[in-house]
């Protein structure tokens, strides 16, 4: 689990002020570092909403941060080092690759099939 920080919900939290993890093809985050069954997330983000992922350091002028772009809204989210922001990116892009081909693989039309 990495420590991250949602930038655009304009809270004065600072980096290590939240947790998260993605799970169920959700993105989770947490404002305690311990995680337990009864913890309830402060956001989640489901990756079907996904477009995509990329760094923003010249967005936020901070180091380490990315943005992750969904149907409605764009987040930023700034973590410790460079190797968990490239984690991430890495994480949820293959999470938003792999929805993708789901979605594409019951879309395909066979069309060899006589009728």
């Amino acid at each position: 689990m990495e420590s991250f920080w949602r930038a655009a919900t304009g809270q004065t939290a600072k980096p290590n002020d939240f947790e998260g993890y993605i799970k169920q093809e959700k993105l989770f985050w947490f404002k305690d570092s311990t995680i337990t069954r009864a913890s309830v997330p402060c956001g989640v983000v489901p990756v079907v909403t996904c477009l995509n992922v990329k760094g923003a350091e010249d967005v936020l002028n901070k180091q380490n941060a990315f943005k992750l772009s969904t149907q409605t809204e764009t987040m930023y989210f700034i973590v410790d080092t460079e190797k968990k922001k490239d984690d991430w990116i890495n994480s949820i892009g293959q999470s938003i690759v792999q929805h993708s081909r789901s979605v594409t693989d019951s879309e395909v039309v066979d069309y060899d099939i006589k009728k």
